[in-house]
């Protein structure tokens, strides 16, 4: 009998772990520019607070639900005080590097890329400092939403104007903080790109299916037209524009009363999968507030010509396995 009551607390045990799940929203306010990385035995979760960058921790997606955030950056500078945008951590150069946008009250005309620095290997013990601004040495203009890529080198991404077109760019990192000279590789050109305004922005990398890509935001994050585009490294050079081609339909769009989805970015679970971590909103129009919440769902699968595949959006509350 003994053995019986063992055997089926063992059963229940790892039924309870086969079919643990969470759900979305993981953050339903303050939600936007969402960025996930994985280290040590926890996920940490990074958005668009607009006036600091906090950090929250939890060792399963549902817990970062209910964890608390921790602040880890104000600045009172007044040139990168506020409109805090996108920020995102990467490790290179053997630190944690958190990268992300700020500028100047009262305006989004003087926004920058800005970084921080951690001072541990562990994240959520780390002290962080300024490390710089990152200047593009031949356009040093207005420039928000930078990720890391890394292949032979190591790579930025972001986005900055050119005319009427908001473009993604590429440039190659000497340093942490220090970049050489930009190209573009994205101009918003279909008509899914140009809703409302001509905007590719919040690019993030992905690695698999025997390609390098990049999946982007197209369209203004305000209205009806915000959704997922994708890019892959088809040449040799990254810093030539000819080396990247665009893919003429978006990924990932409006699904399942799941509005206007964007500036996703990409982390590895455990187990090696990938999870698409994305910001939307809960009615259409949209708008770029603080109303957009953060949803997550994967793994990522990919399409036999070896692009990724991210499905579409979930409805909120559907139940989705653990990484």
């Amino acid at each position: 009998m003994l053995s019986k009551i063992v055997l089926g607390l063992l059963y229940a045990s790892c039924h309870f772990l086969l079919t643990e799940a969470f759900t979305n929203p993981i953050k339903a306010t303050d939600g936007s520019d969402p960025y996930i990385v994985y280290s040590a035995g926890y996920y940490y979760l990074t958005t668009t607070t607009w006036t600091n960058l906090q950090i929250t921790r939890g060792a399963t997606i549902e817990e970062l639900k209910t964890a608390s955030p921790k602040v880890v950056w104000t600045d009172t500078d007044a040139s990168r005080c506020c409109n805090v945008w996108a920020p995102e951590i990467h490790w290179f150069e053997d630190s944690w590097y958190s990268y992300y946008t700020a500028g100047t009250a009262n305006t989004f005309d003087n926004q920058h890329l800005h970084v921080l620095k951690g001072s541990s290997a562990d994240i959520w013990d780390s002290t962080w400092s300024y490390a710089g601004r990152i200047v593009p040495p031949d356009r040093d203009v207005w420039a928000i939403d930078a990720t890391l890529l890394f292949l032979d080198s190591t790579y930025i991404v972001y986005s900055s104007w050119d005319g009427a077109d908001q473009c993604l760019w590429i440039a190659k990192m000497s340093s942490a903080t220090e970049i050489g000279p930009s190209t573009k590789i994205s101009t918003p050109e279909y008509d899914w790109e140009t809703v409302d305004a001509n905007v590719n922005e919040g690019a993030a990398a992905i690695y698999g299916g025997g390609g390098t890509f990049v999946v982007y935001s197209a369209s203004n994050c305000a209205g009806t037209g915000y959704k997922l585009g994708l890019l892959q490294l088809t040449g040799f050079d990254p810093l030539s524009a000819s080396s990247w081609t665009k893919f003429p339909d978006p990924i990932f769009e409006s699904a399942n009363d799941v509005w206007q989805p964007g500036h996703n970015g990409f982390f590895t679970s455990p187990s090696g999968a990938i999870y698409n971590v994305y910001h939307a909103n809960t009615v259409t129009p949209g708008t770029c507030d603080g109303a957009r919440y953060t949803a997550i769902q994967g793994p990522v699968t990919w399409n036999s010509d070896g692009t990724p595949n991210l499905g579409q959006p979930l409805a909120l509350g559907t139940e989705i396995a653990e990484p």
